[in-house]
């Protein structure tokens, strides 16, 4: 493409050896004659065709602001680039955020080097295309020749052959299987501590992986059982009392992290059940207020009423189910800050309600009181006995007239009447009660039982959730529970009736998720045993393992869905699902002893 001619570029407008184009200011270059265009901020003139650039002087600059001045044009850096965009803290500066400006920006290309530096590569550029110019078509040619000769005078030629490359081979006398033997590489033995689940594949990588990230994760809540702690009994101690039958004491025993993975591998638990505990209660912890406390409210909007304190019980007890107190465990401090902040807020009179709303108040009570008698009962800290004491002794005051248990503590102008849904968890309370060694009036437990009389159909198989109501699986399951509490042996003909009920005709089903049932169904058919508990654990756990979140900022947690979800939302949902998969610890099953060898524990 031929070059303009400058004469032709240039505006007819010009003082002395610069011009105007339009607001532009241009020059000649020096060495080519091609346009050159003035940045006079820079103080430099760039050529388009040669790239040779020259450094204007204070003459040069006052003749080009005469020039702009007369043209009425005005000059600024400042209006060219803006103002650069302030910076504000705790505000993500965007890449593609724009500063607000009147007139368009304007992006000048930086200098590659500087100016002076630049000067001497036009004046180098401009040197060698004269010289080029200048010289015979012959010389060059002469010298070109003389090069070429030059190189291959050096090329030398050597007839030399390359050695020849020998193969030996052996030949072995046994037959070696062929194929992808000989080319996959054997895989590394990994050493899973507890059971696996039946239908994983450990030829699948993905599989694989999933199963070794599951081991890991359940390793946290562990204790190594070579390891002196303490703050915890001495193992073989520990192992004797699970083997004793009728010591209500020891009921918790089995939640002594040295003996994890025994338990898991005895009670029917896979690594899959105890990695989602360990998940689950990662999630809670980063749960926790500042002050110790948890909500019911705040995660995802979902959490219709406000109860701090049933939120910190339920909270704690995921905890305490796993064997972490806040003197061992790897969630001492959440547990610490959890159980104090219940005591703080606990009243003269043994009250733990707090600021429980609406249907809340003796749910919130129950279960705060189940973490205290928990918690004393796990560790013998006398700075929980008391409280614990007043939280028990303010449930066997609240029993209404006709032994139930309501919303409310019973007042003179209360009407009388319990239902089974709240009396499930005082008596909960109680029995924890019991196993810390804390007394309990046996007139409480009796006038439960009769409680449980007037909501009981077919022979105590079934329970409804009000005297006259419709028995249903979800308060039989509680019912059953509360029965073997108060004494039911596993062949009373009711209890029997009742256990093949709710697995015939309600084994949890994805379709129909009720966490609050199968909270209190895994705990009735653990204690039952058998293949009923087989199917049932079977169901059970494979449906939560499955459910769990897994991703983002609720990875760990349960979705708030099915009866109930609505009320007590996500962390309630995902506290009462931890509790159901510690089944295989939380609590000695009542007719089975439990015989551990002395020598068994975990490995680390």
């Amino acid at each position: 493409m031929p070059h303009a001619n400058p004469a032709t570029i240039l505006s007819p407008r010009e003082a002395g050896r610069f011009r105007l184009d339009g607001d532009a200011a241009m020059c000649a270059c020096p060495a080519c004659r091609a346009p050159m265009s003035v940045r006079l901020w820079l103080r430099l003139a760039d050529c388009w065709r040669c790239g040779a650039t020259i450094e204007l002087t204070d003459e040069d600059e006052r003749a080009i602001r005469d020039l702009l001045a007369a043209a009425g044009i005005a000059e600024s850096r400042e209006d060219a680039f803006g103002e650069p965009p302030a910076f504000e803290w705790g505000r993500r500066h965007d890449p593609y955020d724009r500063p607000e400006s009147n007139s368009p920006e304007t992006a000048s290309p930086k200098p590659v080097a500087g100016p002076a530096r630049r000067a001497e590569l036009g004046r180098t550029h401009a040197f060698w295309d004269e010289l080029f110019r200048e010289t015979p078509a012959w010389l060059i040619s002469l010298i070109t020749h003389l090069v070429l000769l030059t190189i291959l005078a050096l090329w030398t030629y050597s007839d030399e052959q390359p050695r020849a490359i020998v193969i030996s081979a052996t030949i072995r006398a046994d037959r070696i299987e062929g194929g992808d033997n000989l080319l996959a590489p054997p895989q590394a033995e990994t050493r899973f501590d507890l059971p696996l689940p039946s239908n994983v594949d450990l030829t699948s990588d993905r599989e694989r992986k999933a199963i070794e990230l599951a081991e890991e994760d359940a390793r946290e809540l562990r204790i190594d059982p070579s390891a002196p702690h303490p703050q915890l009994p001495p193992i073989l101690d520990v192992k004797r009392r699970l083997g004793e039958t009728g010591d209500i004491r020891a009921a918790l025993a089995a939640r002594d992290p040295r003996i994890r993975v025994d338990m898991v591998t005895r009670e029917g638990g896979t690594s899959l059940t105890e990695a989602a505990v360990s998940r689950g209660l990662r999630w809670l912890a980063m749960q926790q207020e500042d002050d110790g406390s948890w909500r019911l409210t705040g995660h995802d909007g979902r959490g219709g009423v406000e109860s701090r304190s049933a939120a910190t019980g339920m909270a704690l007890l995921a905890f305490l189910g796993a064997g972490q107190t806040h003197l061992t465990g790897r969630y001492q401090a959440h547990v610490a800050r959890g159980v104090r902040w219940l005591i703080e807020h606990q009243n003269e009179d043994g009250d733990l309600r707090a600021d429980s709303q609406a249907q809340a108040g003796m749910y919130a009570h129950g279960q705060a009181s189940i973490a205290l008698c928990e918690a004393y009962a796990l560790t013998g800290d006398e700075q929980i006995r008391e409280p614990a004491r007043r939280a028990v002794q303010f449930i066997v005051d609240a029993q209404y007239a006709d032994g139930g248990w309501r919303y409310t503590p019973r007042e003179p102008s209360s009407p009388s009447g319990g239902d089974t849904s709240v009396v499930g968890w005082q008596l909960m309370a109680l029995q924890s009660a019991r196993a810390a060694g804390l007394e309990v009036p046996n007139a409480t437990f009796e006038l439960a039982g009769q409680f449980l009389d007037r909501v009981q159909a077919r022979g105590g198989a079934l329970y409804a959730y009000r005297p006259g109501d419709a028995p249903s699986p979800t308060m039989t399951a509680e019912g059953l529970l509360c029965r073997l509490y108060l004494g039911w042996r596993r062949d009373t003909g009711g209890l029997s009736e009742g256990v093949r009920y709710l697995v015939q005709d309600h084994l949890p089903v994805p379709g129909n998720w009720n966490i609050y049932y199968w909270y209190y169904g895994t705990q009735t058919l653990h204690h039952y045993g058998g293949e009923e508990w087989d199917q049932w654990n079977t169901r059970m756990r494979d449906l939560l393992v499955v459910t769990q979140e897994v991703k983002g900022h609720v990875a760990g947690s349960w979705p708030p869905r099915g009866a109930y979800a609505d009320v007590g939302g996500r962390l309630y949902v995902t506290a009462l699902a931890v509790c159901t998969l510690e089944v295989y610890y939380r609590h000695l099953p009542l007719f089975r002893p439990m015989k551990l060898d002395a020598n068994t524990g975990d490995h680390e």
